[in-house]
């Protein structure tokens, strides 16, 4: 009796804590709510969906247990020999039947909203590249790339890392609270997922077709997400951040954005300086192409080859240039003509053929311009 009174406490203790768990479980493991109406009728769905679920595993688990404590043998219990029961097995099959029939009115109605995208207010055009993003705001005129803004030496352990560690970009994707977003998702290479939770929106991202997806966020702040589909070595090295602004700041930035765009359209006509070239070059270099040929030029051969003294960075301007234009076919060396504008180009460019002690090899055209860009183009 005693060994049935501690196995019956361990039970209770058991079964005490995994409801402790439960009602944590919003706090620490739970799905968050997030801040748009679709997040929130996801995780509405995801709720009804795990009590369901929790009170099937309680009857069943419940049967199970009483019929251990009831029919044990040390009571002198006896297997019944039976071998059917129709009655019983339509039973079971009818209620799993029901229960799926009734879930299926929220989750067709969940689809059904996911899926509508009317009356969006903002449009905004996101492709997936390795291993960034580029966001074009069709309604405004504006595009620029979101890169990761992690250092190399955080990510090689030369820095303490910080706080948001591989979740933090250069240019986030700012939108206005209380509109309508559509997102059309695509990809220019390979396969990724464009991912932020708190927004409910999670699309695939794949070359040559375009996935659509919405939202209407009703609280100012920012939202991190990542690649979800894996896209490469760099795969971990593309994350999302979203800045929602009220309406009057986002106003604000895109007539920023818009200014901007039109003083980079006037930086190809500008002759720069060498030392405006390098610094530039430096900054793009770092951001851009030091994740495959490393901080110090040395790259990671075979895949991704040294630039320090490199044919490239030593041969002729006008082969360098095209390279980064265009990419090299059957190589991991992808076009940059899209991504990149004429006077990043020129810099980047400068700096591969001056930096490492390249200057004081080879061809002897360093310095190049973006006027010279803007012809190979």
């Amino acid at each position: 009796m005693r060994s049935v009174q501690k196995w019956f406490i361990g039970v209770v203790v058991t079964v005490a804590s995994l409801l402790t768990s439960l009602a944590h479980a919003q706090l620490k493991y739970n799905m968050s709510p997030g801040v748009t109406p679709l997040s929130r009728d996801i995780f509405d769905l995801h709720m009804i969906i795990f009590w369901i679920c929790v009170a099937i595993g309680v009857l069943v688990y419940g049967v199970l247990i009483y019929s251990l404590v009831k029919f044990r043998k040390s009571k002198g219990a006896k297997a019944a020999s039976f071998h059917d029961n129709t009655r019983i097995e339509i039973i079971w099959t009818i209620i799993p039947c029901l229960i799926l029939i009734l879930l299926e009115i929220p989750s067709t109605k969940t689809l059904i909203h996911m899926s509508n995208t009317d009356d969006a207010e903002v449009n905004v055009l996101v492709t997936g590249y390795q291993w960034k993003w580029k966001y074009e705001y069709l309604d405004q005129g504006i595009s620029f790339f979101s890169n990761l803004a992690t250092t190399q030496d955080q990510i090689n352990g030369k820095q303490p890392k910080s706080p948001w560690y591989l979740l933090e970009v250069d240019h986030p994707l700012v939108l206005p609270v209380g509109k309508k977003i559509r997102f059309i998702v695509t990809a220019n290479d390979v396969i990724h997922s464009w991912w932020v939770p708190e927004l409910g929106v999670k699309r695939d991202a794949i070359p040559g077709f375009v996935h659509e997806s919405w939202a209407k966020i009703e609280k100012p702040g920012i939202y991190r997400g990542q690649c979800t589909e894996l896209c490469g070595v760099g795969h971990g090295y593309m994350p999302i951040v979203v800045d929602a602004k009220p309406q009057q700041e986002y106003d604000k930035w895109v007539k920023q954005q818009q200014a901007s765009k039109a003083a980079a359209a006037g930086a190809a006509d500008k002759q720069w300086t060498r030392d405006e070239l390098m610094e530039k070059g430096k900054t793009v270099y770092g951001k851009i192409c030091a994740v495959c040929h490393m901080p110090n030029g040395a790259g990671m051969p075979p895949a991704f080859p040294a630039l320090k003294g490199s044919a490239i960075a030593l041969g002729p301007a006008s082969k360098h240039i095209d390279i980064v234009l265009h990419g090299k076919s059957g190589s991991a060396m992808q076009a940059f003509g899209e991504q990149l504008d004429d006077a990043e180009i020129a810099a980047v460019v400068t700096y591969e053929r001056e930096a490492w002690g390249n200057d004081a090899k080879g061809d002897k055209e360093k310095v190049i311009q973006p006027s010279q860009i803007k012809d190979a183009r």
